[in-house]
């Protein structure tokens, strides 16, 4: 079983911090993470995004972004990226972390989630839609009993 799930982004202010916030709500007993591979470092989540979120009943509350570095990454024994051009990147920073990355919306399409960052509110619906299914879809699987 997974224990600890590391959820990555860009600015680590929209799409990591809700597809964090989303599995650990759905993963009781998993360590979930986020971070960005170019962090707003130290930056609460996006305004919008959190206003997103609270209206379908996620709180980003307490939220600071952080910075993807290879030992955060390291830490992780699965990582779920939003974009396969993360993938690329993460595997150039920290190659030996190449086998523990998945897409996050890997059952549910394998295109990526885009960034909503400074788009409008629809933006943001649209990838929460996007990150609340993909959710679901790594809980059917990774829950006890789950198909792993």
């Amino acid at each position: 079983m997974i224990r600890s799930i590391l959820v990555v982004c860009v600015g680590n202010v929209c799409r990591s911090p809700v597809g964090e916030r989303l599995l650990s709500k759905r993963l009781s007993g998993v360590e979930v993470t986020s971070a960005g591979i170019a962090a707003l470092v130290g930056k609460p989540a996006d305004g919008t995004m959190t206003e997103v979120a609270t209206d379908h009943g996620l709180s980003l509350d307490g939220h600071l972004a952080r910075q993807f570095t290879a030992e955060i990454g390291a830490g992780a024994e699965l990582i779920l990226v939003m974009e396969p051009g993360h993938k690329r990147e993460i595997a150039r920073m920290a190659p030996e972390l190449t086998g523990r990355m998945m897409l996050f919306d890997q059952w549910t399409g394998s295109k990526g989630i885009a960034d909503p960052y400074r788009h409008p509110r629809e933006s943001h619906e649209t990838a929460f839609d996007q990150l609340t299914a993909a959710a679901d879809a790594w809980a059917a699987r990774l829950a006890p009993g789950g198909n792993q």
